[in-house]
């Protein structure tokens, strides 16, 4: 088996599933693990250390977005795609707010499984940590600074003057896609691509809640303001007049 092939583990408790992604992915030219439990995923993330992982929300043993910020809090970076019957917006947020790198819904394609896979390995091959630096921030950029707002992509961490920021990795990464870009308006379109590349079929309100979510953060009421919503256009790492 050639050595460069990503290695993906596939965890979902439905054996047709499993086993449509195990072989379909595996013709696309992936090395696969397939299993139907939490306890085995976080077994194989230990001993496997898959290049990414195809998550099913919904599992036998545990929910598989408990997982996910369990796997997070623990600093395993590895890219997440979650992939459940639940599309509402409130549940994309909830699953990209602890982590996630992208979201399917089933009934899926597999074509669309690939590409979003492909995609976040993309993303994660160029920054070198997965998640750590979005599209915009080249290698060299690894602390982005604005104002008082330190921003370090290396280490996934960021400070607003002596104040640590307690950010989830999606809260991160919209706001290192800010950051690299300062004073520049950044479309909801182009964050969803930046921070997931998705489109998310055009629906951009899950982009509304995790900036909401992370002016909360940033900007609390004590401070000058950085994150503005420039109206009818998107939004923008600003200090000064805004919006």
């Amino acid at each position: 088996m050639p050595a460069d092939r990503p290695h993906v583990l596939v965890v979902d408790d439905d054996p047709g599933i499993r086993e449509l992604l195990a072989a379909g992915l595996a013709f696309c030219g992936f090395e696969v693990t397939a299993v139907g439990t939490v306890a085995a995923a976080l077994t194989a993330l230990r001993e496997q250390r898959p290049d990414v992982v195809v998550l099913d929300v919904v599992l036998p043993d545990a929910d598989g977005v408990d997982m996910l910020r369990v796997v997070r809090r623990s600093g395993d970076r590895t890219p997440v795609v979650l992939l459940s019957s639940r599309d509402a917006v409130a549940d994309r947020v909830a699953g990209l707010a602890v982590g996630g790198d992208d979201y399917v819904t089933k009934p899926f394609d597999l074509s669309e499984v690939v590409a979003r896979l492909e995609a976040v390995l993309r993303r994660t091959r160029a920054a070198g940590t997965p998640g750590a630096v979005p599209d915009g921030a080249s290698a060299a950029d690894e602390v982005l600074r604005y104002r008082d707002l330190r921003v370090d992509t290396a280490r996934m961490v960021a400070h607003r003057g002596g104040r640590d920021l307690d950010l989830s990795p999606a809260e991160f990464r919209l706001l290192a896609a800010l950051a690299a870009s300062p004073e520049r308006v950044l479309s909801k379109a182009q964050l969803l691509d930046r921070v997931w590349a998705y489109d998310y079929g055009g629906d951009t309100s899950v982009v509304e809640k995790l900036v909401s979510r992370l002016r909360r953060k940033v900007d609390p009421p004590d401070e000058e303001p950085l994150v503005r919503t420039v109206r009818g256009f998107g939004y923008a790492l600003r200090a000064g007049d805004g919006g």
